[in-house]
């Protein structure tokens, strides 16, 4: 039975890599999957995820995916997303659409929260449909479970405000526990 699964983590968890994994497990079985992404991704190029530790594979945009036809989607044995939170209710809605009518399922990864502790849209709609929801743990530099993403800027200081989505990695975002998150402690204090 197709489902719909939420595998969500803070920043530096590895989701992006767990995507390309899930790939290649259906191509290593013989199976087809799809690989999509948010046209508003744009960090590694046009139509390619790729993860922190090298992995990169083509993709297409969760905006062409819902333009395609049934049979179209049907020739894949499982869709897998990646940047799922930056996905709209009716992207979330046409994923359901694919697992409940079309009986592929679909395997989103993403952020639950911005650098606010705020829900983004796709991964709020994820958590109220999803039928399997999954955290991805990382760690805070204290070593308790990072939950929090938190956004710094050049001069190493943690910002509280600002634009919801801001595109980066290492070079703005750090996952910290909730602890260190309220105390806008970045690192452990010398």
């Amino acid at each position: 039975m197709a489902k719909l699964y939420f595998r969500y983590g803070a920043m530096g968890s590895s989701k992006t890599a767990n995507a390309l994994m899930v790939d290649y497990n259906y191509y290593e079985r013989g199976k087809r999957a799809l690989l999509a992404k948010p046209q508003l991704d744009n960090r590694d190029g046009e139509g390619v995820i790729s993860s922190r530790i090298g992995l990169r594979k083509e993709c297409v945009f969760v905006e062409d995916l819902v333009r395609m036809t049934m049979e179209e989607i049907q020739k894949y044995d499982c869709v897998v997303v990646d940047e799922a939170q930056f996905c709209t209710k009716e992207q979330v809605e046409f994923f359901v659409h694919i697992v409940d009518d079309l009986t592929v399922p679909v395997i989103c990864y993403g952020l639950r929260t911005d650098f606010q502790r705020n829900l983004f849209p796709g991964s709020m709609w994820l958590l109220a449909w999803a039928d399997v929801i999954e955290e991805i743990k990382t760690v805070c530099w204290c070593g308790k479970a990072a939950t929090c993403n938190a956004r710094f800027n050049e001069r190493g200081e943690m910002l509280t405000e600002g634009d919801q989505v801001v595109l980066g990695a290492n070079d703005n975002y750090t996952a910290l526990c909730r602890k260190h998150h309220r105390r806008k402690m970045l690192r452990q204090e010398v």
